[in-house]
Formats: structure tokens, C-alpha cells, sequence
């Protein structure tokens, strides 16, 4: 047996493209008549599949039918019901989450009579699809997603990466359309889904929907699931539109933190970034400084921490948070008062503590010592 074969059936990524760089041949054929890149396709592995079929370029016309086949069979009988059939078996399944550290998406695992297949198949599909040039109508793409209904597994992701790299009008409309739906799965995807469309494809330069959260605002004001609410004002707050403010604020005091911690990215930037904004702006973040949440009250340092304003409250809120329980709290806060070349920085910086060794280093932590060399130059030092 071909070691790539059991790199695969094994799931080790790593061994896989080292074998595939070495010379590997994802086509070759197998005694059962598959090939090593089907194998991975009926595993179901979104990213191994996707690394034996980019490995040979161009992969052949009849492979790539061959594996697109392969795929869409696993996503329209369901990797259960396929699973089954495959081993000819009715017995129980055994079931166990993966979870891909790295990226943070989510999977399942199912094993059955000593196969084992992970519910990636929509995944592949969508991936292999865009990248052949395939447009999957968008009623379809929804479907596949809501198959996996979380934000985190990992087709639900793909499905929404994919769309978000559609950046025409039509995909923009019927995204936004679908925010009318009754069902908060359709909106949250939706929400997600327009994100992406605002942020646009760094890539290729293109961002035709950046001033185009304000459109999103008359959702937003009447959405009441939480979860959706604020995947809604996260694609908003690219766009500076006075509406967006007013909806933001409106949120100060909502029950879920996650809304209330999308509250200061809401609020209308001068051309310049933070170093204008309205008082009733300002009150609100000062207010979330001091929430009962530490998810808020980080949002609300990294927004203070950026502001260039030269109100006095500021420093303070900020010396405040130099003495909240979470260490990322403190390293921001300190951080924002060396940036405003507050003197109190240094004092503030004690309150750090020792850093998880760990955790990667985080440029913040230079921020003190650079304050001090900027006084330093000034003082002729």
C-alpha cells in the first residue's frame, strides 16, 4: 500500500504534502480502482483533499469530474447515510469532534465497521467548485452551510469564504435579501456572508462594498437574536455612516455583551481615524470601560487605546483599566497611555505581571520603553 494511502487515511496533513512534494502521485490507481486523491475525498478531509488535488497542475479533466462527482455524492446523500452504504452496515456510529487548532474550525468524525470519514464533504465540493471555475447557485451554497448549522464547522465557513469572494451586486442583494428570512440560522449566515463582501479580497484590491454597511441598518434595528444583531453590526462599523452610530449607541445597555462590545467600533470616525468624535461617542465607551463583561471592557480599552483625542477622561479611563484582572486589559491600557505619552505609563506598566511564556510576544509590551526614548530625544538625551 502507497505510504501517501495511509498519510491519508491516517488525516496527517503534514506527511501528506511531504510525500506529495516528493513526488507523490495523488492519481494512482488503487486495486479497489479509486485513486489516492479520492480517498482523501471520500475521508472527507476539506484541507488534505484540497492538498492531493493542487498538487498536479493542471489536475486532468477527467480527475477533477471524477473528484467533483466523488464530493457531491457525500454531500447529497449526507456523510451518515453515504457511510452506511459504503460499509454495508446498520450499527451504531461512533462520533467525535475534531477541532483544527490552528484555524479554529470544527468537524465531526464518524467511524463505522472500521471506516472512518469526517463531515467535510461540502467543504471540499465548495472549494473545488470555485477554484475550477464552477459558480454553485447561491441557493445551494445556503443549503450546504445551513447542513452544518455553526458558525465554526467547517463547511459553514467555506460556504461563507466563498461567497464573501463574490464581489458583484447580484451576491450582495441576495445576501442582504436573505436577512428577511424567518429563520436566525439564514440570517446569521447572511450577516457573516455580507462581512466578507465589505472587507472585500485584499488580494486582488477590490472593495466595492466598503461604504455599504449604512444599507444594513434598517436590519439591524429590528433584529432581535442577539447572535445575528451583532454579526450584523460587525460588518457595519467598516462603514462610518452617522445611521451606523445611532444604531451602536442604541445598543449600550443591551443584555448580551457580545452586541455591547461592537458598540465603539460603531461610532462615526473623523478622515483621520478616533481623533473626532460626538461626547454622547465618548460617554458611551467610557461607560463600557467600566462594564461588568471583560470581552466589553477589552473592546472598550482597544478603542480608547487608538484614540488620539486630547480630552483629558481618556488617560484616566485608560489608568483605570491598567488595574482590571484580565492581563490583555492591562497590556492595552498601558500600551494606549504610552502611545498619548502619559507619564503614568511607567508606573502603570508594573501592574502588567509576568507573561505566559507560551504566548507570543506582543509588541505592545515595547510601547513603555518607546515612550521612554521618545522623552529621552526630546530631552536632548
Amino acid at each position: 500500500m502507497p505510504v501517501l494511502c495511509l498519510a491519508v487515511a491516517a488525516y496527517d496533513e503534514p506527511v501528506a504534502e511531504a510525500l506529495l512534494q516528493a513526488g507523490a502521485d495523488p492519481l494512482r490507481r488503487l486495486p479497489d480502482g479509486s485513486t489516492l486523491l479520492l480517498r482523501a475525498v471520500d475521508g472527507g478531509s476539506h484541507l488534505l483533499a484540497y492538498a492531493l488535488a493542487t498538487s498536479r497542475i493542471p489536475l486532468p479533466a477527467p480527475a477533477r469530474a471524477e473528484l467533483l462527482a466523488r464530493a457531491r455524492r457525500w454531500v447529497e446523500a449526507g456523510a451518515e447515510a453515504e457511510l452506511r452504504r459504503v460499509t454495508g452496515r446498520t450499527g451504531p456510529i461512533e462520533r467525535i469532534r475534531i477541532r483544527h487548532e490552528e484555524i479554529g474550525w470544527w468537524c465531526e468524525q464518524l467511524t463505522l465497521g472500521g471506516t472512518t470519514v469526517r463531515d467535510e464533504h461540502g467543504a471540499v465540493l465548495t472549494s473545488m467548485e470555485e477554484r475550477y471555475g464552477i459558480r454553485t447557485p447561491f441557493d445551494e451554497l445556503v443549503a450546504r452551510a445551513l447542513a452544518h448549522p455553526d458558525r465554526d464547522h467547517v463547511v459553514w465557513s467555506d460556504v461563507v469564504f466563498t461567497l464573501g469572494r463574490r464581489l458583484d451586486e447580484e451576491t450582495w442583494q441576495w445576501t442582504r435579501d436573505l436577512l428577511n428570512h424567518p429563520d436566525r440560522l439564514h440570517r446569521l449566515l447572511a450577516a457573516e456572508t455580507l462581512l466578507f463582501l465589505i472587507l472585500g479580497d485584499p488580494l486582488k484590491g477590490g472593495d466595492p462594498f466598503w461604504e455599504r454597511g449604512r444599507e444594513l441598518v434598517p436590519w439591524a434595528e429590528q433584529e432581535e437574536d442577539p447572535e445575528v444583531l451583532a454579526a450584523l453590526l460587525n460588518a457595519m462599523t467598516h462603514d462610518s455612516a452617522p445611521e451606523i452610530e445611532a444604531v451602536g449607541l442604541s445598543h449600550l445597555t443591551h443584555p448580551d455583551p457580545r452586541v455591547r462590545s461592537l458598540v465603539p467600533d460603531a461610532l462615526e470616525r473623523s478622515e483621520v481615524g478616533h481623533s473626532q468624535v460626538r461626547p454622547e461617542g465618548l460617554a458611551a465607551v467610557l461607560t463600557l470601560a467600566g462594564d461588568e463583561d471583560p470581552e466589553v471592557r477589552e473592546a472598550a480599552c482597544r478603542w480608547l487605546a487608538h484614540y488620539r483625542g486630547c480630552e483629558p477622561e481618556i488617560g484616566d479611563a485608560l489608568l483605570a483599566l491598567t488595574h482590571d484582572e484580565r492581563q490583555e486589559i492591562r497590556i492595552g491600557a498601558v500600551s494606549g497611555l504610552a502611545y498619548r505619552d502619559d507619564p503614568r505609563c511607567v508606573e502603570a506598566e508594573h501592574r502588567i505581571g509576568p507573561r505566559d511564556p507560551d504566548q507570543p510576544f506582543d509588541e505592545r509590551l515595547m510601547d513603555v520603553w518607546r515612550y521612554q526614548r521618545r522623552q529621552e530625544a526630546a530631552d536632548g538625551g
